[in-house]
């Protein structure tokens, strides 16, 4: 359809959810076919576009969802907010092609890349620990540095020169075990954006890298829980609504056991040397929707490591705590 540059301008705006929690989807691509054009939203599920006065169809799509067609007729300003259903698609046969049908070389922003939190969690690990940081380590211009360390080396900076922020707060310390764990527990978070370059002015001036990473906001329809038992810690998310449909809370927590595992061996020495490590996350997150312009969200993350050693015949204690 032609559009006169002269016709008046209006604004489509609102916020795409999942239907079956209530959770705000971001990364849901909103198109004119008509047109040829479209926009995303952003990490909030909020979207805004702004075209002439006229008759059009829109496409409401994402991976995982069912896609919604609605055909409007916009004459003013409109809020449209919409709903979309997981998808449950039984394949025939895979057909895998050699040609990626996204390409990041034709992504507006250029050095970005977005890493599912499914991604994480099918990576192989240390000591089968899922690592948010270990996984962007496997992206393309990103280095290791040491073996199982979980600093991220970006061409050629170092792992001083990152800005890692959660929930738009700044992350100082992003490590356990002197490097070899991330503090991030993947279980509590939803999406993960890593900027190689071309930053942003948003988040100043950084010399190497940028990890943005969200948390859950957590289900606003029904309470769910997840419990996950590893070789060396335990963990567990619980997430629910406090007001259905307005108010929803997320916590998960984890624990290393290292310490109570080695106490039996440490006895059976017959020493009086005792000593033990470990280190826990927690985090927490209350999401409140007054409503359809204004959200209030508080998180927290709370985390420590531990290591203490005693020696009773000495009567020497030692305990090192950050």
């Amino acid at each position: 359809m032609s559009v006169n540059s002269q016709q008046a301008k209006f604004t489509i705006s609102g916020y795409v959810k999942e239907e079956v929690s209530n959770e705000l989807l971001p990364g849901v691509t909103i198109s004119i076919p008509s047109l040829n054009t479209g926009v995303i939203t952003n990490g909030y599920g909020f979207y805004s576009i702004t075209l002439a006065s006229g008759s059009y169809e829109l496409t409401f799509s994402s991976v995982g969802f069912t896609s919604k067609q609605i055909k409007i007729d916009l004459l003013e300003d409109i809020t449209l907010n919409q709903f979309l259903q997981p998808s449950v698609t039984s394949l025939d046969e895979v057909v895998v092609n050699a040609e990626l049908l996204d390409k990041l070389s034709e992504d507006a922003q250029m050095s970005n890349i977005s890493l599912s939190t499914r991604s994480v969690e099918n990576i192989p690990a240390l000591l089968g620990e899922k690592d948010v940081l270990k996984a962007l380590q496997l992206m393309p211009g990103v280095q290791s540095g040491s073996e199982g360390a979980s600093g991220l080396y970006v061409r050629g900076g170092g792992p001083d020169q990152n800005l890692l922020i959660l929930d738009d707060a700044v992350v100082y310390n992003a490590s356990h075990l002197f490097g070899f764990f991330s503090t991030f527990n993947g279980d509590a978070i939803k999406s993960i954006e890593l900027y190689k370059g071309g930053f942003p002015a948003r988040f100043g001036g950084r010399l190497s890298s940028v990890v943005e990473l969200d948390m859950k906001d957590g289900n606003k329809e029904e309470i769910h829980g997840k419990v996950g038992v590893g070789l060396i810690s335990s963990s567990l998310l619980l997430e629910g609504p406090i007001s259905k449909g307005k108010t929803s809370f997320v916590v998960s927590g984890r624990r290393t056991y290292i310490d109570i595992l080695a106490a039996p061996f440490v006895a059976a020495s017959g020493t009086d040397e005792r000593g033990g490590y470990y280190f826990y996350d927690l985090n927490a997150k209350v999401n409140h929707e007054f409503d359809e312009r204004n959200k209030l969200y508080i998180s927290g993350y709370f985390g420590q490591d531990k290591f203490y050693a005693r020696t009773r015949g000495e009567a020497f204690q030692s305990r090192l705590g950050w």
